[in-house]
């Protein structure tokens, strides 16, 4: 935020009276940013008695609360208290692909997390061009006019998937040193304080990978909770972070996973109770330097478990979160998430949402307004529907870039064989490019309607 703009107001109760009447009533109101608070109220003969150290030790004392406590979205009992004291309840959706591509959002099937599309990108048109079209798609996916509309269909919160490697110099969406998670960060939190959104910072790609699927970039296994080294870098970045945004209002708070452990392994169980203490190990590096955001904790099992967790009071400012894809929009459907809620006495979330129906979407979010969980639909752009702002695929995408994505490609001699021209290839993500651009998206009005975010 910068420095903070602090003014003294005087007020007297009588208007008509001079302020040199000392019998006046006055009230002192300090001013800081936009808000006003009210200090004292006191007789203006004896304003003017007051020693001028006592004033500023007062009105220091006052703006030290405001900077600490008064500027942040914090946790109360379920609930989350806005600066202003009113209660916030998260309506809003994810900026999903943009830092973490997903296969399924440019239309592909076995080529469906991050690694695999840059290969698949290096393989048709060379690391440089694959490089070229990593910036091309950074600049032009999310942009300041994509969060103003999002803003403009009532939404209050985004949820910004990152990955981690955006805060390394690895190879990572055609960099591999000098990375910009900091900048396209910066960005959005811009972008969302001129449009006043909350942001939540969610690392869905971390070191090792912690699902073990293709959602995490990873290679088939959460092995951040079998590495050390990963697990050391993980905190590190979210100190650095926590560091960079620590006096940031904008930012909701951090969410330190996505997904974690997927159920798929037969030493689930032993991974699960790995969770808990590394997300401690976590909270404890983020609050060496920011004591002031909230801390999002999500389930194992597609954010859907919770029954490893066993203590919530090691943080007074933390919430958990889950999500749900199917199955009925009924409160029994999700009555772990409810009673873990009743438990714990915390926030419950439902960071993701989505792929529904428009019926199925609009009883959900009916239901999850009277249960008091707030939501972010998952995602907000991606070709083709379901999601508040599609866009079209270019003509022959599928014939030439999504059919060598499914060719027989572990030789050379296969990748050789199924290549497709080069040039077609450049034109078809030139085209793919403008397509995403939010000038040429095309807004899914009903789907828009079925997550209620205006009253």
């Amino acid at each position: 935020m910068g420095m903070l703009r602090v003014f003294l107001l005087i007020n007297f109760a009588n208007r008509n009276e001079s302020y040199y009447n000392y019998k006046s009533s006055v009230t002192l109101y300090l001013c800081v940013e936009t808000k006003v608070y009210s200090v004292l109220k006191i007789k203006y003969k004896d304003m003017l008695k007051l020693k001028i150290r006592l004033v500023t030790c007062m009105l220091l004392m006052v703006v030290l609360g405001v900077q600490a406590g008064g500027r942040f979205v914090h946790v109360k009992g379920m609930d989350l208290i806005q600066p202003n004291g009113e209660k916030l309840y998260i309506q809003g959706t994810n900026l999903g692909n943009w830092l973490n591509p997903e296969g399924y959002m440019f239309g592909f099937k076995s080529v469906n997390s991050a690694w695999m599309i840059d290969l698949l990108l290096k393989e048709m048109v060379g690391p440089d061009e694959a490089a070229a079209f990593w910036k091309q798609f950074k600049d032009n996916y999310i942009t300041c006019k994509d969060i103003a509309f999002i803003r403009e269909q009532g939404a209050n919160t985004i949820r910004l998937p990152f990955h981690y490697k955006l805060f390394t110099d690895e190879d990572y969406m055609g960099l591999t040193s000098h990375q910009d998670g900091f900048c396209r960060v910066d960005s959005v939190v811009k972008w969302c304080r001129e449009n006043h959104l909350y942001l939540i910072l969610d690392m869905h790609d971390c070191p090792g990978g912690q699902t073990g699927d293709n959602i995490d970039d990873s290679y088939g296994y959460p092995w951040l909770f079998d590495s050390e080294a990963s697990q050391q870098l993980f905190c590190d970045i979210w100190q650095r972070i926590a560091a960079r945004y620590k006096d940031e209002p904008v930012i909701l708070g951090y969410e330190l996973m996505n997904e974690p452990i997927a159920p798929h392994f037969e030493n689930k169980e032993a991974l699960n109770n790995k969770l808990e203490p590394l997300y401690k190990r976590a909270v404890n590096a983020i609050r060496q330097v920011d004591k002031n955001h909230v801390i999002l904790l999500g389930g194992a099992r597609w954010n859907s478990d919770f029954y490893m967790f066993t203590d919530w009071t090691f943080d007074d400012n933390i919430m958990y979160t889950c999500h749900r894809y199917g199955n009925e929009p009924t409160a029994e459907a999700i009555k772990d998430y409810l009673e873990f809620r009743e438990k714990t006495g915390l926030p419950m979330y439902m960071g993701e949402i989505g792929h529904n129906t428009i019926e199925w979407q609009t009883r959900f979010v009916k239901l999850m307004k009277q249960l008091n969980i707030g939501y972010t639909f998952w995602p907000y752009k991606k070709v083709d529907g379901s999601c508040m702002m599609g866009f079209s695929k270019p003509e022959h995408w599928d014939s030439v870039v999504v059919k060598y994505s499914e060719a027989p490609r572990k030789t050379f001699k296969e990748m050789r064989e199924a290549h497709p021209r080069q040039e077609t290839v450049r034109q078809l993500l030139s085209q793919f490019i403008e397509n995403c651009r939010f000038d040429n998206c095309h807004p899914q009005r009903d789907y828009i309607k079925s997550l209620r975010l205006k009253p």
